[in-house]
């Protein structure tokens, strides 16, 4: 798709800057983070539609976000070095649009929809609740370019006009990442763009993951190495959706990005090329939602718990002559798990295997 990129984002009727980029923040029981997000996401350079979706969070998120629209409740930095994204506060109130998850079919956004809070009407997951936001901005046909942004990140003022730069600059372009730096070290970078994934384990290990964010690069071997694009900050073209299609729901947590990488890789010569926004700057908290972040012995039971059961359901869709070593493989891990004294992790393991719920 050859489009021309307007920094103001164009002009409505009324003159009004109309949105190019859409962006969906999937919210479950972190309202304060979500907060923080919106805060720095807001008073971006360009102007945005943003969906905040919520997956029947059981902490009032919604009231919370919706107090916060009005001037209500105030946002607080988790960490007072990045006080500088999200503060002084923007003016309040805000515009702002609540849907129930009974109106989300026949609902239609309207020229002053610039924040919109949706209530998913259950727990579908970062897959189910990022689609619900992505249909949505779909019937925006004014929206080019749409961005999944993870609910515990802040972002510079000019993050989202260099996602939209690079994204207007390259041809057939589809998937899109950013320069993922650590929340709570943002000296250190927690991907460039993306991961290199390993098929036989399912791991994946972030580009320059650890590595002082001075240290130069090139952006050019970014992209070559990347496996898929980092979940908390990725970008898709409005031609990658009609083409390869929305996430895939089954997985509920991990696998979607990758499944969404090999799904392109299987278009061939057709494939969309993935870029890499090198001068768009994201800070990612990591797996506060679900005790995702660390290493392996840091993961929380549901962490654990979907990581093998979505690389068993994505080996089986994509490269199902592989799954008899994944089951294998998935043994082992828990006799190390028992092997280390977690007698639950290893029961989680196994029930992961058998396809057997959490509880």
């Amino acid at each position: 798709m050859d489009v021309d990129f307007d920094s103001s984002g164009g002009a409505g009727d009324a003159g009004r800057a109309v949105p190019r980029m859409g962006v969906v923040l999937v919210n479950w029981n972190r309202w304060a983070d979500t907060i923080e997000a919106l805060e720095s996401l807001l008073r971006s350079s360009v102007p945005l539609r943003v969906i905040v979706v919520d997956n029947a969070s059981a902490d009032g998120s919604m009231e919370r976000i919706e107090a916060w629209a009005a001037g209500q409740v105030p946002a607080a930095a988790a960490a007072s070095a990045m006080a500088g994204y999200s503060t002084p506060p923007l003016p309040k109130p805000l515009r702002c649009r609540r849907i129930a998850a009974d109106a989300i079919a026949g609902a239609v956004l309207g020229p002053d929809d610039s924040l919109v809070l949706v209530d998913s009407g259950g727990n579908l997951g970062f897959a189910g609740g990022n689609n619900v936001g992505l249909r949505l901005l779909l019937g925006d046909p004014a929206i080019d370019w749409f961005w999944l942004l993870n609910n515990d990140t802040v972002v510079a003022a000019d993050t989202a006009e260099a996602l939209q730069r690079q994204m207007a600059a390259v041809p057939r372009i589809g998937i899109c990442g950013a320069v993922v730096r650590y929340y709570w070290q943002p000296d250190r970078l927690q991907a460039l763009n993306g991961h290199r994934f390993n098929l036989w384990t399912g791991a994946a290990q972030g580009i320059h993951q650890g590595a002082l964010a001075s240290a130069p690069f090139d952006p050019a071997q970014v992209v070559a190495q990347t496996g898929f694009v980092l979940g908390a900050s990725l970008a898709v073209s409005r031609a990658f959706l009609e083409r390869v299609g929305l996430m895939e729901e089954r997985y509920f947590l991990y696998f979607e990005e990758v499944d969404w990488a090999f799904r392109n890789k299987a278009l061939g010569d057709a494939a969309f090329v993935t870029g890499f926004a090198d001068k768009a700057v994201v800070f990612h908290k990591e797996g506060g939602s679900i005790g995702s972040g660390g290493g392996p012995g840091a993961r929380s039971l549901l962490s654990e718990y979907w990581l093998a059961r979505s690389r068993l359901a994505f080996v089986r869709r994509h490269r199902p002559l592989l799954l008899p070593w994944h089951w294998l493989f998935t043994l082992a891990l828990i006799g190390r798990r028992l092997g280390r004294g977690q007698p639950d992790k290893a029961r989680i393991l196994l029930r992961a295997l058998l396809g057997k719920p959490m509880q």
